[in-house]
């Protein structure tokens, strides 16, 4: 996981903007809330300076006190700017060109996905010229650990998040027969696709088809979305080609969205 931007190198031209919006974006990379003498010290601010802007942002639903833990979460309000970044789909539409583009390059369906809990919905599909219909039509939803743009989202993710997501054998769906079917294999996978840099599934969505994805991370790490490209398995692209090639893809939707 990268680290959140410290903007050490340079002076920011507001300060106080600069650290409140450093302090939200410290919450929200937390999986759980966070005491204000925590976010001092990881952010190298004042602790006078941390309760004035989180006093501030209380006062406007930002952030919420939780005063019998003695810490800070999220509040309301910045579920608000969640909602709204849903709604006005910068990503569907940053991603739309390029994952057409990635669909010409190859000649082959591409799709970008976001995750939905332990699910992926698809937001984008490209269906390449002459390729059967695949089952990412947009705003579908397919088990995570099954899907080759869940997996590499998933592998972003921080282990106890994982864990929170599947806690036990129950959580593992299938629909070929294939794939994890316990937190322990799920683990393994994970582990070498954050090895291999980009995921991949052959015939776990559907027999004869085959998935390599990457991931879209925000500038903490956190994964947005993920890019895949599926195609027969017995034709089409080699998988390093097309791992490349939606790499690159997820790279540069990274790059705009930043």
């Amino acid at each position: 996981m990268s680290v959140i931007p410290d903007n050490a190198s340079r002076s920011p031209q507001v300060p106080a903007a600069d650290q409140t919006l450093r302090i939200l974006r410290h919450l929200a990379t937390r999986p759980a809330p966070v005491a204000a003498s925590a976010i001092a010290r990881e952010l190298a601010l004042p602790r006078s300076t941390v309760h004035h802007l989180l006093n501030t942002l209380a006062d406007h639903g930002f952030v919420l006190h939780l005063r019998e833990e003695r810490r800070w979460a999220l509040g309301t309000a910045a579920s608000e700017l969640a909602g709204g970044f849903a709604r006005q789909q910068p990503l569907a539409r940053l991603g739309r060109p390029l994952v057409a583009a990635l669909a010409d390059r190859l000649g082959e369906s591409t799709h970008l996905g976001v995750l939905s809990g332990s699910d992926v919905v698809y937001i984008v599909e490209e269906r390449a010229p002459r390729r059967p219909a695949l089952v990412t039509d947009v705003g579908v939803r397919l088990p995570a650990h099954l899907t080759a743009t869940g997996r590499a989202m998933l592998a972003a993710l921080p282990r106890e998040q994982v864990r929170a997501l599947y806690p036990n054998v129950s959580a593992f769906s299938t629909r070929t027969g294939l794939g994890p079917g316990r937190v322990g294999e799920l683990r393994e996978l994970l582990r070498s696709i954050r090895a291999a840099g980009y995921a991949s599934e052959d015939g776990e969505i559907t027999d004869g088809t085959r998935s390599v994805g990457a991931a879209v991370l925000d500038t903490a790490g956190w994964p947005m979305a993920a890019v895949a490209v599926t195609w027969s398995s017995d034709t089409g692209p080699s998988e390093a080609d097309a791992a490349s090639a939606v790499r690159e893809t997820a790279t540069e939707l990274q790059r705009r969205l930043r």
